[in-house]
């Protein structure tokens, strides 16, 4: 009966998953497209490529936690059947998108001057900062696009988002061959013109959505009937109670990768350039978990606003299953595979050799990795999220980071010793954010 019962919960949360993996997969082909186009002008604009995304990617993450609450509390108000509830979240996750992407803008513009001061090579400073600066105004339309696609995830409706962020990556590369290479008339950019085309992609995806959201009739009962005005500080405080540790949690992630990067650059432009490669195909991997999580997230959100907890170690332990499946997918193809995969990116052969070592490691960690995302995503359902946040800072900068530098910088064993400091920080979230979300759950139940 257990069996069934898992087995039961788990199909809607696959049907939910596949399209939020595959929009996850699209949006992280832009990056991908980014660094493959980037790569062909030379391994330098690639290597700054790597060193602005992981700084823009600190801003980034911050977002991303603060626009969580939408998902979850716009389920609990649809399991709960409120639909003015949903409406009524959704315009503060926008007034919140708005805020937030509007202040990291100018926060990126302030620091572009400094980035000098990271110890990156003197070629890669030298193209990087119209590139970052483009980034920099693509975070006004990336967090509201991301409060919108969250929103039209947790009232079900998940494929529009996905098809509107596939026309974004086709959009991508078009605008990439024209003004990185020259094309059509245009002159040739390089790496400024993958920025301008990233932030126009941007742009144009988000107006989409939104055009989209306002003409669905299965979403109107949800939909806000104003976008300004009688603002709630008691709504913004409950959002922010979830999104602040949750925030807090990605970005003790995404910060020690980006410091591991970071780290990667002072050994040269070579070694960063591999990382960069190695680092996007262990983000594309990590977008099939990551959809699994914010399925999971939102249908154990959904059944704590039903008031059906029996139904939520199911619900995650069907999306454990199934996300450790794939990451074992992922670890045998990157194992076997790394010298092609990362000779798809550049023709330098030194780059190619670090690339395909850093691969072996991020095959090493896939397991780990997934299991941590999703073990995350359910105990934010649950809107326990301090705890969480507490296991990875410990993971991220008491082990990964220290680890890292230790065994890679100090210890001589360059790229691959910060990845294998970055793998046992995974190892540690993994054990620990897995054992609290059984105690949860049982609980609960």
């Amino acid at each position: 009966m257990a069996r069934s019962f898992l087995l039961r919960e788990l199909r809607p949360t696959l049907s939910l998953a596949a399209p939020i993996v595959l929009g996850q997969l699209s949006q992280m082909l832009m990056g991908v497209t980014d660094s493959a186009m980037i790569g062909h002008a030379g391994a330098v604009p690639l290597a700054a490529s790597a060193f602005a995304n992981n700084v823009f990617n600190i801003f980034f993450i911050v977002g991303v936690g603060l626009m969580i609450p939408v998902a979850i509390f716009v389920a609990r108000a649809r399991g709960a059947q409120a639909p003015a509830e949903a409406a009524d979240y959704l315009r503060h996750g926008v007034a919140l998108a708005v805020a937030l992407g509007l202040a990291e803008t100018l926060a990126m513009a302030a620091l572009a001057p400094w980035l000098d001061r990271f110890g990156q090579p003197a070629e890669v400073v030298a193209i990087v900062r119209p590139f970052f600066l483009f980034y920099a105004a693509s975070l006004v339309p990336v967090f509201v696009h991301l409060a919108l696609r969250q929103f039209a995830e947790a009232m079900g409706h998940p494929w529009a988002p996905t098809v509107i962020m596939l026309l974004g990556v086709g959009l991508n590369a078009l605008l990439n061959w024209i003004l990185i290479y020259g094309h059509l008339g245009a002159p040739a950019l390089g790496l400024t013109g993958a920025g301008l085309a990233t932030l126009i992609a941007r742009v144009a995806g988000a107006a989409a959505l939104l055009a989209w959201l306002r003409r669905d009739a299965r979403v109107r009962a949800a939909w806000p009937a104003k976008w300004l005005g009688d603002f709630s500080r008691a709504r913004f405080r409950e959002m922010l109670g979830v999104g602040l540790p949750a925030a807090g949690m990605l970005l003790f992630e995404v910060t020690a990768f980006a410091c591991s990067g970071i780290m990667v650059g002072w050994l040269g432009a070579a070694p960063l350039a591999a990382h960069q490669i190695a680092m996007s195909c262990a983000s594309l991997a990590f977008m099939v978990p990551l959809g699994l999580a914010m399925a999971a997230g939102m249908r154990v959100s959904h059944a704590m606003g039903a008031g059906e907890a029996a139904r939520l170690r199911p619900i995650a332990l069907g999306a454990l299953g199934a996300g450790l499946a794939a990451m074992a997918a992922f670890a045998t193809a990157f194992a076997l595979g790394r010298g092609l995969l990362a000779g798809f990116f550049v023709d330098d052969a030194a780059v190619v050799a670090i690339a395909a070592q850093l691969l072996v490691v991020a095959a090493l960690f896939q397991l780990a990795d997934g299991t941590q995302v999703i073990a995350a995503a359910c105990l934010r359902g649950m809107s326990d999220v301090r705890v969480p946040a507490l296991i990875t800072l410990v993971a991220y900068w008491v082990i990964a980071l220290p680890l890292g530098y230790a065994a890679g910088v100090r210890g001589g064993l360059g790229a691959t010793g910060v990845w294998l400091g970055i793998a046992g920080g995974l190892g540690f979230a993994a054990i620990f954010l897995t054992v609290r979300l059984v105690r949860r759950t049982r609980a609960a139940a």
